[in-house]
């Protein structure tokens, strides 16, 4: 079985209070909506106490094309990612000794919120010593799902290569998509709620070779995957691409269809491994936002202990697409679960989709 080595995330340079970001938001907004105020509860009710991004909150006041947003997008994935991946490597919060990056087999890079081509692993492989040979493995437009999805990709990569080391870096500078022209109530609430990340995984197959490397004494091994598509959902999230760039597509159903559409993949799901729901300890849960991780306890009927650690993730950072999931999923590797121990990783996105990957500690 693959299993997970090492993982990090960085803070970028600007963190902002939901307060604050409130008060801007009535600044751009408030012209254009009569029941502003009422509108704003949101950022109140979402339960986020703080946000970073990658740009000072003066940047938002100017227009910008989308040519300099993205530009923006590309400089910053290579300076913010790179950092990240450096860091997963030779994170003393589980390796005794660093990962030299050109030991890594295959880079998975998982990202929704810019365009690049050549893809940011191609540019950050210039930035660092990777082997020249080794596989990339771009994944775009996955959205929040995207995480969880290349932790399975990864995985399986591993199982195929059980020799591998394999690494997944998720950037995702969801400012860079902000519409201060866009009146919609969804670009309201996606103010409310995202922010930027950058968050990277270290995953390594039964054979490889890294005696001495970890000091853990368990590790969460991968079991199994699941993808699942709702068929014609395609606008229940995901973005509208206009001239201005990048618009959110976000359905005020999405909590209803969590509540009534998962419960019985992820019941399939474990099925197949002989399990049941009350067999999983370690639900890593990609926080959506409050409504959605309500919306777990309902479906799955997990408690609020289940959730804690998504929900801790959603106050100090917000929701950062793709990324989220590996906050979360760092915060458990730290504290590591008794040998046995089920864990569950799961995210939603565009699609509309899920992605399940379940893990045990070994």
């Amino acid at each position: 079985m693959s299993y997970l080595l090492s993982a990090s995330h960085i803070k970028l340079p600007y963190q902002l209070s939901q307060e604050k970001i409130m008060e801007f938001s009535r600044e751009i907004f408030g012209a254009s909506f009569k029941n502003i105020e009422r509108l704003l509860q949101a950022f109140k009710n979402g339960q986020v106490e703080n946000r970073y991004f990658s740009n000072k909150l003066d940047w938002f006041r100017e227009d910008h094309t989308f040519q300099e947003k993205n530009e923006v997008y590309v400089k910053q994935a290579v300076e913010f990612g790179k950092e990240a991946v450096e860091k997963c490597l030779v994170n003393t919060d589980f390796l005794k000794n660093g990962i030299h990056p050109n030991e890594i087999d295959a880079f998975f890079y998982i990202s929704s919120t810019g365009i690049a081509t050549p893809t940011i692993d191609a540019r950050i492989m210039n930035e660092l010593p990777f082997n020249s040979h080794m596989k990339r493995i771009p994944i775009w437009g996955l959205g929040c799902a995207g995480g969880a999805s290349g932790l399975s990709r990864a995985f399986e990569y591993c199982k195929a290569f059980p020799k591998a080391k394999v690494i997944v870096l998720c950037v995702e500078l969801c400012s860079l998509t902000f519409q201060k022209n866009d009146i919609s109530k969804s670009n309201l609430i996606g103010t409310s709620l995202f922010s930027d990340g950058i968050s990277c995984v270290l995953i390594c197959g039964d054979d490889a070779k890294v005696e001495g490397k970890s000091n853990k004494d368990h590790h969460l091994h991968f079991l199994n995957s699941q993808s699942t598509l709702m068929p014609n959902s395609l606008d229940v999230m995901g973005w509208d691409l206009k001239d201005q760039g990048l618009h959110v597509i976000f359905s005020k159903d999405i909590p209803t269809i969590i509540k009534e559409w998962l419960k019985p993949k992820v019941e399939d799901f474990l099925k197949e491994e002989g399990l049941r729901l009350g067999d999983i300890k370690d639900f890593i849960a990609h926080p959506g936002g409050k409504k959605v991780i309500d919306a777990y306890h309902e479906s799955l009927g997990f408690n609020e202990g289940m959730t804690a650690e998504s929900m801790a993730v959603l106050r100090e950072f917000g929701n950062m697409s793709s990324a989220t999931i590996l906050y979360v999923l760092e915060r458990f590797m730290k504290r590591s679960g008794q040998t046995g121990q089920y864990g569950l990783a799961a995210a939603l996105g565009p699609g509309f989709s899920s992605e399940l990957v379940l893990m045990r500690w070994n």
